[in-house]
């Protein structure tokens, strides 16, 4: 099993909907988190995108400098970058964070912001740019010159220079709940991405996932990506749940749906169902509470419960094929402390290349007691 956290790079906060509680989102808060992260850790970060974030190629330049070990996922934009520009990109930032790059292919759901960004196909045509876009792309970096005259992608004589660290590519992320994402992952990705549904509407995707990369001679992992609100015990949890959306109001909640109903991303119109737009019933599943998709788009749900629970839902996804969980709290970099500490100890976590260094120099855990006996370990 795999977890990482997340770079809020669209802000963070105590509280949704409001300002009380939030915190100045900026490159030192990004970088506490990251360095956090890569301490305690994580396997990765994900950096968002979008034009409600910063620019994540940016941003993981700047953070592959201050971590070590901390891989980071982030966004390609079929439609909005050319595949030959984004492979320069990548073997860029693949080569100077020495392979610590993780590609997320991301298409664009809002029609809104992607007409911003110059883009005006339906939903199906996004997803045969993004076809063209990876086969281009990993042509690039697999090292091939490029020849290639699609419906909507036009190379000719396609090269890359310098190659990137992994080989033949960073592993891509991809996540797509319709017939046509689904079908355009089963042929490129190596890890499909859900957001958290139930775990048999989980089970079903990746069926018919597994079922589609068969079918082009492909086998392709799992992930999931999820909230997580762990407190050493299930009453405090669920307080922090109830806490997290204590000042949001049903006007605030009717403006949110308003803005992403306009989408045609299938997986948004999955998130919105869980929840029917009310606080009624937000236990969805067992410790799966949906209440941050009432105001937040994309990845809506979350894993709310004591450290035994939350690990013991974590083993059922992983039981359907999930051996990626890609998760946020609120904040950010506290709730990171929080997962790792209570919930690291009780999953099979693959194990990082080097040793903690804390393990390593034998160092004590916790505030030595009385200026002189150290904490037995618990």
């Amino acid at each position: 099993m795999e977890v990482l956290w997340f770079i809020p790079t669209h802000g963070d906060s105590r509280y949704l909907g409001t300002t009380k509680g939030g915190r100045l989102a900026d490159f030192s808060y990004f970088r506490q988190i990251a360095q956090a992260a890569d301490r305690l850790g994580y396997t990765g970060v994900l950096i968002p995108t979008g034009r409600s974030c910063e620019d994540p190629w940016t941003l993981a330049s700047s953070l592959a400098a201050v971590t070590e070990r901390l891989k980071f996922l982030i966004a390609v934009r079929p439609g909005i970058m050319t595949p030959s520009v984004a492979a320069r990109m990548t073997s860029t930032v693949d080569r100077i964070s020495d392979g610590r790059l993780l590609i997320n292919v991301v298409t664009g759901g809002d029609p809104v912001e992607l007409a911003g960004d110059g883009v005006f196909l339906s939903h199906d045509e996004r997803y045969e740019v993004t076809d063209e876009f990876l086969t281009v792309w990993r042509n690039l970096l697999e090292g091939k010159e490029v020849q290639f005259d699609g419906k909507h992608v036009k190379i000719e004589g396609g090269k890359l220079l310098f190659p990137p660290v992994q080989h033949p590519h960073p592993p891509i992320y991809f996540g797509g709940s319709s017939p046509a994402g689904q079908a355009v992952a089963a042929k490129h990705t190596d890890v499909y991405l859900t957001w958290g549904e139930p775990p048999a509407q989980v089970e079903q995707k990746i069926k018919e996932v597994r079922r589609l990369a068969e079918q082009e001679g492909r086998t392709v992992r799992f992930g999931i990506r999820l909230h997580v609100i762990v407190r050493e015990t299930e009453e405090e949890a669920w307080e922090a749940a109830d806490s997290l959306i204590k000042y949001v109001d049903q006007e605030t909640i009717e403006a949110a749906q308003r803005t992403l109903a306009r989408q045609d991303s299938v997986g948004q119109k999955r998130m919105m169902k869980l929840h029917k737009g009310g606080r009624e019933t937000l236990e969805i599943s067992p410790n799966l509470w949906a209440g941050v998709g009432l105001v937040r788009g994309g990845a809506g749900t979350a894993l709310v419960g004591n450290p035994t629970q939350v690990a013991e839902r974590m083993n059922e996804y992983s039981a359907l094929g999930i051996d990626t969980f890609i998760l946020s709290g609120y904040p950010h970099l506290e709730e990171a402390y929080q997962f790792a500490e209570l919930v690291f100890p009780h999953l099979p976590l693959k194990k990082r290349d080097t040793i903690n260094t804390t393990q390593l120099n034998n160092q004590p855990i916790g505030e030595i007691i009385a200026n002189q006996l150290v904490p037995e370990k618990v």
